[in-house]
């Protein structure tokens, strides 16, 4: 780990958890570079995540595969700062149904789950963020579940460009329009809505 990824990792353990800085630096041995093609896997199906990655750079799809249709559905898209794991399938160590997928190069910092366990042993500071990240990832999924209940297409079109203003120059087409449940036309139709207010 170079000093200027160390720089933004430690920047960010401090922006989201309030780590200080003896426990950024309890960690810093334990973090490892990893860099990921487009499309490599950062997890594959039916597989047990065993790491935790914070994102340096490039842009993941979250997406599950139908096994009766073959059919791809789009969950969520995880880009710079932030971190990037199957939570369910890291903290259970079970297998997950879903495929993260490099959608663009990446580079990431990667920390190893048992050494996360060694570091809450160690630091309330790092229980504190083990518990802050499973209820970002509570509330992603929670946000996600009801966005799909009670917004419409347009409506969660919309969202998805709040939330990340530069996905239409790095997605493609496709990609968001499985991320909406829609079909391309309808998100032809959206656009061309949205663009005229």
């Amino acid at each position: 780990m170079t000093s200027a990824q160390q720089a933004v990792l430690h920047q960010h353990l401090y922006q989201f958890a309030g780590l200080s800085e003896a426990d950024r630096q309890l960690a810093d041995p334990f973090w490892q570079v990893r860099h990921m093609a487009r499309p490599d896997l950062f997890t594959f199906t039916n597989s047990v995540c065993r790491q935790l990655g914070f994102v340096l750079k490039g842009l993941f799809r979250v997406y599950y595969v139908d096994p009766r249709t073959d059919q791809e559905h789009n969950m969520y898209f995880l880009a710079e700062h932030t971190f990037l794991t199957s939570l369910k399938g890291l903290l259970t160590q079970t297998t997950c149904p879903y495929l993260i997928e490099a959608l663009e190069d990446c580079e990431l910092l990667v920390i190893d789950y048992d050494r996360l366990l060694q570091l809450y042993t160690q630091s309330h500071g790092w229980e504190h963020f083990g518990r802050l990240l499973a209820e970002q990832y509570f509330m992603i999924n929670q946000s996600r579940s009801e966005s799909l209940l009670t917004q419409t297409a347009e409506e969660r079109y919309i969202d998805l460009l709040d939330n990340h203003p530069d996905i239409l120059n790095r997605v493609s087409l496709g990609h968001i329009s499985s991320y909406l449940g829609i079909k391309g036309p309808s998100l032809s139709r959206i656009r061309a809505q949205v663009a005229k207010r």
